[in-house]
């Protein structure tokens, strides 16, 4: 008997729960990528011509959002790890705390980094403990408010730490240091996500004695970078936005959790956007994507969790 071949139906229960799996199939693979991503840690290198004609190249370390736990070893020994790189300045950008029991674990994994000259300001992160979230409330516009009523970090002890170190506190503060053979005028802010910012207390223009002026602050709003930028600042330092966090590739990130626009979401920008060196009101913008995530979304995609190695160099 002559068989004949007939094309296989499908049914559209079957299509649907084969379409079903597969999507079920790839959203598995892509947050098991993205799980792994968030544990990829990087170091950047990055030029940035803000010395004095003549000046020997200067090297800063900068960290920012390692919301840091007591159970992550791998990001502990990696930041240990970078004492190794001999810095001659560290800037920490804020958020290092995720948890109430973080502060010993983030000094020890600090450790050699500590002996070296460095500054700091405080994010919302050090003052108090994340929350659950759902994370598609960062796609939506901001409604203003603020996570403030969950358990008290031990943020007075992180300052005492860090100042017993030699670190400068720079919350809502001017002041001068030198490091090796140059001056650095200094201005920080309290986190401007909390609104905790001074403005007032830092404004003037930048001393015009110092050979190096740097502003520094957690969250990158622009109501704090216009204000440095036009105060004479060479560079700003913020972190906060942790690069987007979920970037798509060739496109970049959706969201910045601040109104600075997501194309300058992470890495060293002008400010304001579109402007030259050497244009009056303007400065460099340095954000870091920051090396971690809050505990309860620990993913990331085409963004991976960093630290830069700034090397300053002369600017002409």
């Amino acid at each position: 008997m002559q068989r004949v071949w007939q094309p296989c139906r499908v049914t559209p229960g079957r299509f649907l729960a084969r379409t079903l799996g597969a999507g079920v199939a790839l959203g598995a693979g892509v947050t098991a990528y993205a799980v792994w991503e968030a544990r990829a840690y990087t170091l950047r290198s990055v030029e940035l011509p803000v010395l004095p004609s003549g000046a020997r190249p200067l090297r800063v370390l900068h960290l920012s959002d390692l919301h840091l736990t007591p159970g992550q070893s791998r990001k502990r020994e990696w930041l240990r790890s970078l004492g190794d790189l001999e810095p001659d300045l560290v800037v920490n950008t804020g958020d290092n705390l995720a948890h109430v029991d973080a502060l010993p674990v983030l000094l020890d994994a600090l450790g050699p980094l500590l002996d070296v000259p460095g500054a700091f300001v405080l994010g919302s992160n050090d003052y108090f403990t994340p929350l659950l979230r759902n994370p598609l409330r960062y796609l939506l516009p901001d409604d203003g408010r603020r996570v403030t009523h969950t358990t008290k970090l031990p943020w007075r002890e992180l300052c005492d730490a860090f100042s017993a170190a030699g670190w400068t506190d720079l919350t809502n503060r001017r002041t001068s240091t030198r490091v090796r053979d140059l001056t650095f005028a200094w201005a920080g802010v309290d986190d401007p996500h909390l609104e905790y910012d001074d403005l007032a207390a830092v404004a003037g223009p930048a001393s015009a004695d110092a050979d190096v002026r740097v502003g520094v602050a957690h969250a990158p709003y622009l109501r704090v970078l216009d204000q440095f930028a036009a105060d004479g600042y060479d560079a700003v330092f913020a972190g906060h936005t942790h690069g987007g966090q979920i970037t798509l590739p060739r496109y970049g990130a959706l969201v910045t959790n601040c109104d600075l626009e997501p194309a300058r979401a992470r890495g060293l920008h002008r400010h304001p956007a579109g402007s030259r060196t050497g244009d009056p009101g303007s400065t460099w913008l340095h954000v870091s994507a920051g090396l971690g995530t809050s505990p309860y979304f620990p993913i990331r995609t085409a963004c991976r969790p960093e630290a830069t190695l700034l090397t300053l160099v002369p600017s002409e």
